[in-house]
């Protein structure tokens, strides 16, 4: 795998850790603002918003900037997000800071996907991807329980400072590492939109919503979960996120192997085996080590849908991807907000905890349903296998742009 996806795995690192260390720090933050914990949960709300809000926005706007000198910009932008965030005087601004470093992330797996994909052989483009997600996953293994720690001790603005300067790093390896890659000639924001007129990129996206809402469904109220209902110390809660962590890596990487072999098959057996295990979790919840098991699986199965449906969008917007593929990041988090909504429903119903396992589950079956009804459609029209073209798609110069060689 070539070190510029080293350069991009860093600065995926660096987001992921900023996106979940906040939910171990919320305490923290909430008694130095002098705010309540829900109060303070408008940080995590903040964040997911602006992802949603800011990946089309810093797509669109960076159209005609080269995707090196965008990546670098949008590195740039986090750092000064988290800088921001971390030297607030007050909550308002920390709210702020979150916000901006948000912006840049919809953007930059979005762009970042397009271009890990251009560095190699198509044969290995959802493995290519997977490699730059890795950095996601591995930041809740690795840096977020890390970021918590230091939180702890030092104070939370030691963690956001330390997640700035993994942004400065990731900004330097982007710089030293990522080839250029000019901005599509002749590709226009239209030629972008038209990419939405695929019925398979929409199938495409909202597999990404109900399929990651199953995920969050259940990992949103793992610690009251975990506790309450399977008896685990508060202490293990950090333990158990750190085997949601490893699944994640676990899942991605597969994912990323396997979705370059087949890809609907992988979404039919990863969905279909998510909406399984999360229907069993309603059980398993109640005995810690069936529980352990069910989250790691959880991880793997959720993070193994990742790479194939990146791939998926990527392929149908072949000739215009870059809008594209940044909403899809942005669906993800759409599918956190939408789940962690409807599985507080149930629970502020007296369902129960382990009732948002059920609300996983069905989102995670209609995903798959989704899926089933995507590959129907592509097999009935052979002609819809072809991606969108564009415009640009006749312009040799833009057509090998970002082609690997």
């Amino acid at each position: 795998m070539p070190l510029a996806l080293l350069a991009l795995a860093i600065g995926a690192f660096g987001i992921g850790t900023t996106e979940f260390v906040i939910m171990g720090l919320l305490p923290q933050v909430a008694a130095e603002y002098g705010v309540t914990i829900p109060a303070a949960g408008l940080l995590v709300t903040g964040y997911a918003l602006g992802v949603v809000v800011g990946a089309p926005l810093m797509t669109a706007l960076g159209t005609r900037i080269p995707r090196k000198r965008m990546l670098m910009l949008l590195m740039g932008l986090f750092v000064v997000g988290n800088t921001l965030s971390a030297l607030a005087p007050g909550f308002g601004l920390m709210l702020a800071g979150r916000v901006v470093a948000s912006l840049a992330h919809g953007a930059f797996f979005g762009i970042g996907s397009v271009v890990a994909a251009s560095l190699v052989a198509p044969r290995k483009k959802a493995g290519a991807i997977a490699m730059m997600f890795t950095g996601l996953t591995v930041a809740n293994v690795v840096g977020v329980p890390l970021g918590t720690y230091i939180g702890q001790s030092a104070g939370w603005r030691a963690t956001f400072l330390l997640v700035a300067g993994l942004g400065v790093l990731g900004l330097l390896g982007i710089a030293r590492l990522v080839p250029e890659r000019p901005a599509a000639e002749g590709v226009r924001l239209r030629d972008e939109l038209a990419a939405f007129r695929d019925v398979q990129v929409l199938l495409a996206m909202a597999m990404t919503v109900l399929g990651f809402g199953g995920v969050f469904a259940a990992i949103t109220y793992i610690s009251p979960m975990m506790t309450g209902t399977a008896g685990f110390a508060e202490s293990s809660v950090t333990w158990l996120l750190v085997l949601f962590g490893l699944g994640m890596v676990g899942g991605n990487l597969l994912g990323g192997i396997f979705a370059d072999r087949g890809l609907m098959p992988l979404l039919y057996a990863t969905l279909g085996g998510l909406g399984l295990v999360l229907a069993l979790f309603t059980l398993t919840a109640h005995h810690k080590i069936a529980a352990a098991v069910t989250i790691v699986l959880i991880g793997g199965l959720g993070f193994a849908t990742v790479p194939p449906l990146q791939k998926r969008v990527l392929d149908r917007a072949s000739a215009a991807p870059t809008l594209a593929s940044a909403v899809n990041i942005g669906a993800f988090n759409l599918g956190n907000a939408l789940a962690a909504w409807l599985g507080g429903l149930v629970i502020a119903g007296g369902h129960g905890y382990t009732a948002a396992n059920w609300v996983g589950a069905a989102l995670a079956g209609s995903a798959l349903v989704l899926a089933v009804v995507s590959g129907a459609l592509e097999r009935r029209t052979p002609a819809a296998a072809e991606p969108v073209a564009s415009p640009a798609a006749s312009v040799p110069a833009a057509a090998g742009t970002d082609t690997a060689r």
